[in-house]
């Protein structure tokens, strides 16, 4: 059973480093991007590997959870509800592509802007929370 705890925890960690990749990359695009179809393309192709990252993180918290039998802790349901709302955002980030046509480049910069403010959020708090892990 140790092990199973000792390699979920690696999994995790390694996982957390994905999402913070992808993360970063989704930041590079958006901030890089002056074309909105081309955006939109690299968008529909790279968000499902950015949600079953953060699936994955999930995933192996509660394995990490269930084979502990640990207690709902301070640290753990910080960790929750920041998953709830690493999920939020997303969505809230991916409706708001959905909304602007291909020749909007108005529309598309403000999105950008939207867009940048919620990545970096989302990195700043996964990388405190990694950083929390870690400690």
């Amino acid at each position: 059973m140790n092990e199973m705890y000792e390699m979920s925890i690696v999994t995790h960690n390694f996982s957390v480093l994905a999402v913070l990749l992808i993360i970063a990359i989704n930041l590079y695009k958006i901030t890089k991007a002056d074309d909105v179809f081309k955006y939109r393309k690299f968008n529909t192709l790279f968000n499902p590997i950015g949600g079953t990252i953060i699936g994955f993180v999930i995933f192996t918290g509660v394995v990490m959870m269930a084979a502990k039998h640990l207690d709902f802790t301070f640290a753990n349901n910080i960790m929750i509800i920041f998953s709830i709302v690493l999920i939020v955002l997303e969505v809230k980030r991916s409706k708001g592509m959905k909304h602007i046509k291909n020749d909007n480049l108005n529309g598309f910069l403000i999105y950008k802007k939207f867009s940048q403010k919620i990545l970096i959020t989302e990195f700043l708090i996964t990388a405190i929370l990694y950083i929390g892990m870690l400690l």
